[in-house]
């Protein structure tokens, strides 16, 4: 359980902050970055949530849980040693891709296919949840790229690679099963 009682602490202000695993590192760490990525997510879904209702509202409010999952796991770089621990950290699992999965194709049922590439818009809840899908792609370029230098779970890049998926679907579903999607016109101000 976490317990925050006191907000400001001064220990970041040498530009260093602590990992899940207590190392200290420099704010601008790609670990950080990727976590405070998936942070940035999460406050975009929460905007998104303002249009939300119903169902697809459930369905954000599963991802932000998700995203916080994501961060804690993110933050931890010792995989290795996971199960040596007395806590083990919390990481990412296969059935939160499969969940993501899953509502991608009940959405994507009745959208038609496209034929033209989807401007970010439509609606307010199109619009802001095409947001979440630019913001969660960096993320997502950001766990990548840590992946390569570090230890990351392979479901965490799994999670957010659908997850921008599950957000392009959304907003199409969102925009009346994509009948209200503004399609690119290629070279129409020309």
């Amino acid at each position: 359980m976490v317990t925050l009682n006191k907000i400001y602490t001064r220990t970041g202000d040498d530009g260093k902050t602590a990992l899940g695993n207590g190392v200290r590192v420099v704010k601008h760490d790609l670990r950080v970055m990727a976590y405070g990525t998936v942070d940035e997510t999460n406050a975009f879904v929460g905007m998104a949530r303002l249009h939300a209702s119903g169902d697809m509202d459930k369905m954000l409010e599963r991802i932000q849980n998700d995203l916080f999952d994501l961060g804690a796991d993110l933050c931890r770089p010792d995989i290795a040693t996971d199960a040596d621990t007395e806590y083990p950290p919390l990481r990412m699992v296969a059935t939160q891709v499969d969940r993501l999965e899953a509502e991608i194709d009940m959405m994507n049922r009745d959208i038609a296919p496209l034929k033209s590439f989807v401007l970010p818009g439509g609606g307010a809840l199109a619009a802001a949840l095409h947001v979440c899908r630019t913001v969660s792609r960096r993320a997502e370029r950001l766990a990548v790229e840590l992946a390569f230098e570090g230890d990351v779970t392979p479901e965490a890049v799994k999670y957010l690679n659908r997850l921008s998926d599950w957000f392009f679907v959304a907003a199409r579903f969102a925009n009346n099963n994509g009948l209200d999607d503004v399609l690119w016109a290629p070279g129409a101000n020309r």
